[in-house]
């Protein structure tokens, strides 16, 4: 007898556990995909972008917000 079977016999559990563990893995990596999906498409196709942009004193100098989202900054702009 092997170690791989006589592990097997002393843990029957662990074909199962070892499942579950594999599928509990690609579960989350499916998650992260999907959410990364999800916010590079926005909110769907029937709502627009809201952009924003501000210069004014006490705000980041030039920001641009993408859907309440920091994009960048746009130097030396000071109106769009």
């Amino acid at each position: 007898m092997t170690t791989r079977e006589w592990r097997l016999r002393q843990e029957p559990g662990l074909p199962l556990r070892l499942a579950a563990a594999v599928l509990l893995l690609g579960s989350r990596l499916l998650t992260r995909v999907a959410r990364r999906l999800g916010t590079c498409k926005g909110q769907g196709p029937s709502t627009m972008p809201l952009y924003e942009f501000h210069a004014e004193a006490g705000a980041p100098e030039g920001a641009l917000y993408v859907d309440g989202q920091l994009v960048g900054h746009l130097p030396g702009i000071s109106r769009l």
